[in-house]
């Protein structure tokens, strides 16, 4: 026999069989109390802020407090998806943030009030604190607290009424023992009847929330969206990673063993008598020489060690004394940053010096740049004839979609007669040297 797979809801427990005697209905109470006692809360602390403002609005004080009252549904949003782990047991919704465009608590605050989902979340708590919570408490009462009241008469008859009579539900009274078990009976019935009650209120309950919040469905399409957006940047971490490590076993290997070659061909030729042996040997060590100048350069454009080693000043100022066209860096940093960032602005000034080099006709440019409201921002400008796209196989539109995944933008202003100007912003912080494979907050 095949066990059973679990019920990974509520909507599957309560269409399976052994809902009675599983978990779910205990989650469904769960779910129902904490929501009650949330609610009730919610309601007075909304309360409470409300009349506090209205009394401190004379001395002007109460208008900031009114502003961050609107506020409110946040916490109590961040409450209700964890609390839908009780119903169901998919991971729990995430809300969307977006990024404060600077640092510091004024600018987080315009952020928020900016969201729609900041007041869908207020209206959310308002309902919920008025409205849901006694609905909450009153299915409770009936689908569990009156047979349970039912299915304990014998047991109020035998201790509080002496064992004459129980008061059932304080409107009948019972005095005889038949009567007593047969109320109770009927409790035990209603209890499994209100099981399934309390189940499908907590499952419509949970239902209206995640309407009320945009909170995403196992499966949905905004659960895709941000699984796709998280795949693509750990695809990005995995890309870098595997580049170090291509870079690091040519490193360590082929470039070892072609040095090797070159080094013994040419003792070779010192050895060899002049003739056609000498000069085939020479023309072998010529190759080797060559291949080996060559897979430096290969593994310098995979990951120069320079970045690695240094960062990304160094690692530019490194590329702008191998372009063609003489470069200028202004490029001023604190400290380090994520590798990812490193790594990409890194690509995007060495493809921009590229680009320059074989089509502007540039005298000149400049890279600039540095981190500033916690964001890294880089402009690479020439003066050349200007007329570039982005979009006609310059490479830029990958590297573009690169820094898009690390929530950046790349921007390129190139009228024709120029100047041409190519502009990078990647939200980020500095980081530390052990933190910088993780994301920095």
């Amino acid at each position: 026999m095949h066990p059973r797979p679990l019920s990974r809801n509520l909507w599957q427990a309560l269409s399976a069989r052994g809902y009675l005697l599983s978990a779910w209905p205990w989650r469904a109470v769960a779910y129902l109390v904490t929501g009650a006692s949330a609610g009730a809360l919610t309601l007075v602390a909304i309360t409470a802020a409300v009349a506090l403002a209205g009394v401190l609005a004379v001395v002007l004080v109460g208008l900031p407090l009114l502003v961050l009252t609107a506020l409110v549904g946040i916490p109590v949003a961040r409450l209700e998806r964890h609390r839908l782990r009780l119903v169901d047991r998919a991971p729990a919704p995430v809300r969307p943030v977006r990024q404060p465009p600077a640092t510091g608590p004024w600018a987080w605050l315009t952020t928020r009030l900016r969201e729609r989902a900041t007041w869908r979340e207020l209206g959310h708590a308002l309902l919920f604190a008025l409205v849901l919570w006694p609905l909450d408490a009153l299915v409770v009462v009936f689908a569990l607290a009156v047979p349970l009241h039912l299915a304990a008469t014998p047991l109020l008859m035998a201790t509080a009424g002496g064992g004459e009579e129980a008061k059932v539900l304080k409107q009948w009274t019972v005095t005889t023992w038949p009567a007593a078990l047969g109320v109770a009976v009927l409790g035990l019935l209603l209890l499994a009847l209100g099981a399934y009650a309390l189940g499908l209120a907590a499952g419509a309950r949970a239902e209206l929330t995640r309407v009320l919040l945009g909170a995403p469905h196992e499966g949905g399409l905004d659960t895709r969206v941000v699984e796709l957006t998280r795949s693509r940047v750990r695809l990005v971490d995995a890309f870098e990673a595997e580049r170090r490590r291509i870079e690091r076993d040519l490193h360590d290997g082929a470039q070892q063993r072609l040095v090797a070659l070159a080094m013994t061909l040419g003792l070779a030729r010192l050895d060899a008598p002049p003739g056609p042996l000498a000069d085939q040997l020479a023309k072998a060590h010529g190759e080797a020489a060559k291949a080996l100048e060559e897979l430096r350069e290969l593994i310098h454009g995979i990951h120069p060690k320079v970045l690695a080693d240094y960062g990304l000043p160094a690692a530019v100022a490194d590329a702008a004394d191998r372009s063609a066209v003489p470069v200028d860096v202004t490029l001023e940093l604190a400290g380090r940053l994520p590798q990812a960032v490193e790594a990409a602005a890194y690509f995007v000034v060495c493809e921009a010096l590229a680009n320059l080099g074989r089509h502007s006709g540039a005298a000149r440019a400049e890279v600039s740049g540095g981190h500033r409201d916690g964001r890294l921002v880089l402009h690479v400008r020439d003066d050349g004839r200007g007329g570039a796209d982005a979009g006609a196989g310059s490479g830029l539109t990958g590297l573009a979609d690169r820094v898009s995944v690390l929530d950046g933008r790349l921007s390129l202003s190139s009228p024709p007669g120029g100047p041409t100007l190519l502009s990078v912003e990647i939200p980020c912080e500095p980081c530390d040297p052990c933190e910088r494979t993780g994301p920095c907050a």
